[in-house]
């Protein structure tokens, strides 16, 4: 572990005892190749990230790319989150061009070459899968908000991660029926990522209230921009959880208070009812007092 310019970089234990078995079947030189791909990989995220003012605070570096602890992650723009996710992915693009081109020109060993441009392609088509937190997994996260309110996004993103990373456990051990061996790398790495899912998804409601805390961000932003208040109609009697629920990530809302009549008896801005979940939910017609 160790700390650069504010950030704490340190390696997953998963990567280092991939490292220890390395060195022991002989395979150092490959893994340390991997290595310096994964480094650049989070170099391309938290060169993407400072660039938009977050604060980046830790990096742990896992065999098949990282994660970052950001700060201003909760209030970002969606576009903000997608450029930090792709900016990763990127790395090994121009990487595994640059080294095909010059394997292909007699600059560099081939196989050095085809070896360099195969890992930053698995790295690629391997971050991309929608499972969080592989920047995938995040690009999903931001595509459902654009759909969804953004609590069922976080839902959402969590429920096909936990899935496909069932099915990566699943697929690592199927040779076992047919009388052959378990892809030991692919088994650990299911588990991990199902159990990452398995934390996001306790730790949904945190997520969720550090979401509402930076509000205030969103609603500036789309003031600023001069865009349109979305509305969201509720009856008086719905609680404020089920209303906060309904929020969209990218949008600013102005909440409508109907009677059981169907007449609108009172407009309340997204901070008050923020404000009112944040000191105990109760009705929606508690706020008028």
């Amino acid at each position: 572990m160790i700390k650069i310019r504010g950030i704490v970089w340190s390696l997953h234990p998963l990567f280092a005892v991939i490292m220890l078995m390395s060195v022991l079947t002989g395979y150092f030189i490959e893994l340390l190749t991997l290595f310096t791909l994964v480094l650049i990989h989070e170099i391309g995220h938290v060169a993407a990230a400072r660039g938009f003012g977050w604060t980046v605070r830790a990096v742990r570096l896992l065999p098949f790319g990282g994660v970052a602890e950001m700060e201003e992650e909760p209030g970002a723009p969606s576009a903000e989150e997608a450029v930090v996710a792709l900016a990763g992915p990127l790395q090994n693009v121009w990487m595994g061009a640059a080294a095909w081109a010059l394997g292909h020109f007699g600059l560099m060993d081939s196989a050095a070459a085809a070896y360099i441009a195969e890992a930053n392609a698995i790295l690629v088509l391997f971050n991309m899968l929608p499972i969080y937190p592989l920047d995938g997994g995040r690009l999903l996260k931001v595509a459902l908000s654009f759909s969804f309110n953004y609590y069922k996004a976080l839902q959402g993103s969590v429920v096909v991660g936990m899935a496909l990373s069932v099915l990566m456990v699943g697929y690592s051990i199927y040779p076992l029926f047919f009388g052959g061996g378990v892809h030991a790398n692919l088994l650990a790495v299911g588990f991990f990522l199902l159990a990452s899912n398995w934390t996001q998804r306790r730790n949904l409601p945190f997520v969720f209230v550090r979401f509402l805390m930076h509000r205030d961000r969103v609603a500036v932003r789309r003031i600023t921009q001069g865009a349109h208040a979305r509305p969201i109609v509720v009856t008086a009697g719905q609680s404020i959880w089920s209303t906060v629920r309904l929020f969209l990530r990218e949008q600013y809302h102005l909440v409508y208070v109907m009677e059981e009549r169907g007449k609108i008896v009172r407009v309340l801005p997204e901070q008050r009812i923020i404000e009112g979940y944040l000191a105990g939910d109760r009705a929606v017609s508690d706020l008028f007092r």
